[in-house]
């Protein structure tokens, strides 16, 4: 059955460049790197066009931008100026006496074949000059994921770094009463609109997670009261069992280079991790101890692994080169520690932590030292990186609630934004950037 047809963007990018004389460079930018960022004043215009899609386009923009907690977008009933034409060069000392330190203006039309053009330029107010401009070219429903790409376009322009809201989150809904939880595998964009649901049936489904290079994600499910890892294409819905195992499979995740899963299965009361190639589907045993060793993660480049396990008498985080290797503890603040998650970047492992009868999430780098909570509260757990290692996304669980919902944050611990799904959500795992 297929899920949900491919979405397919022609980007036929083309820069627009400014035929205005300006200063050689640019004055604004962020520097993401220094703590607690001030947010950015920017105007974003609404786009130019005949069916009011335009301004659907530049409120997505807004949205995403204001949502990384870098840009504040300027109330639109402060703005002077009117573009009716954003091939002109604006007004910029309209702009500036309102502090807008950057300008988003644009247009979207349809071609002659129903295709969406899309085109924005960004300006920077104060040294009166454009610093991008690109135009894109779609099929109408991606009018969306166009407003993404943009507004990664202006977000990577500004900050020096790739943004990713042309992303999407894979996770588990969560519906019915507590009693009889109906959990689904779903996917939606990053932002939360358009979720679709990838499995319908009521076998339990756990620990999603998305391959680092392809649009596939594996699974657990417990369809047929077997606990089985699965492989799911999220273009064709072609799905495949990984591997038939004895006793419990756990946290299946891919290696950075997508050619290998690497999990925890349990056997006679203790749990070891393994790796299977994905090719051949030989395993390979990493951990063998009596111990539960579980919740496997790969660092960015391959060569490490970071997992927790009880060796040491309750959940602490490891780190092991990737044939196993040189296992060593990295985690020793008080409390428990689970689901280590290796940034994108390699910098940094997110986790989960119990402790003071709180549950927290936290970042440490990989030798254990500056270990820094980002929130804390009644019930979080389960994060993931967005793929520029900027902001991470969990599950919550509040005291007296009827469900779990998803929370993103990013590395200040500052900018924590409810996701709103249709139903309860837990264990998000965040996919690439979209090609």
């Amino acid at each position: 059955m297929k899920i949900f047809s491919p979405i397919r963007l022609v980007l036929a990018v083309a820069a627009l460049m400014s035929v205005f004389s300006a200063p050689a460079f640019a004055r604004v930018e962020i520097n993401i790197n220094k703590g607690n960022v001030e947010p950015l004043p920017i105007a974003i215009t609404d786009f130019m066009s005949s069916d009011g899609i335009g301004a659907q386009v530049s409120a997505v923009i807004a949205a995403d931008l204001q949502r990384s907690g870098l840009f504040a977008p300027v109330n639109k009933n402060a703005f002077i100026e009117k573009i009716s034409n954003p091939d002109q060069q604006p007004r910029f000392e309209d702009w500036k006496v309102i502090n807008a330190q950057a300008l988003v203006t644009g247009r979207v039309t349809r071609e002659s074949d129903g295709r969406l053009r899309a085109e924005f330029r960004l300006w920077d107010t104060f040294a009166g000059q454009q610093m991008t401009g690109q135009q894109f070219f779609t099929q109408p429903e991606n009018w969306r994921r166009v407003a993404h790409i943009i507004a990664d376009a202006i977000y990577e322009r500004i900050t020096g770094e790739k943004g990713y809201f042309d992303t999407r989150v894979v996770f588990v809904s969560e519906s019915g009463p507590k009693t009889a939880r109906k959990r689904q595998l779903s996917i939606m964009d990053q932002d939360g609109f358009n979720v679709r649901n990838l499995t319908n049936s009521n076998d339990i489904v756990l620990t999603p997670r998305f391959s680092p290079n392809r649009q596939e994600v594996t699974y657990m499910s417990f369809e047929g009261q077997q606990p089985r890892v699965y492989l799911l294409q999220l273009e064709t819905g072609q799905r495949e069992v990984v591997g038939n195992f004895p006793g419990m499979t756990f946290s299946p995740r891919f290696s950075p280079d997508g050619q290998k899963v690497i999990m925890s299965l349990q056997q006679d009361g203790n749990a070891n991790i393994y790796t299977m190639d994905l090719r051949s589907r030989t395993t390979t045993r990493l951990t063998n101890t009596a111990a539960i060793d579980t919740a496997p993660s790969y660092s960015p480049d391959g060569q490490r692994v970071a997992f927790e396990s009880d060796r040491g008498g309750r959940q602490q985080i490891y780190i092991m080169n990737a044939d196993g290797s040189g296992q060593q503890r990295v985690s020793f603040g008080d409390g428990s520690y689970s689901t280590p998650v290796w940034s994108p970047r390699g910098d940094l492992i997110a986790f989960t932590k119990q402790s003071g009868g709180k549950f927290s999430i936290g970042v440490m780098k990989p030798d254990g030292s500056g270990e820094r909570i980002l929130t804390s509260g009644f019930h979080n757990e389960g994060p993931t990186w967005a793929p520029n290692g900027r902001v991470l996304m969990f599950f919550r669980q509040n005291a007296g609630a009827g469900g779990p919902q998803l929370y993103s944050i990013d590395l200040t611990g500052y900018n924590e934004q409810l996701i709103k799904t249709p139903t309860f959500a837990s264990d998000p795992a965040w996919s690439p950037l979209l090609d």
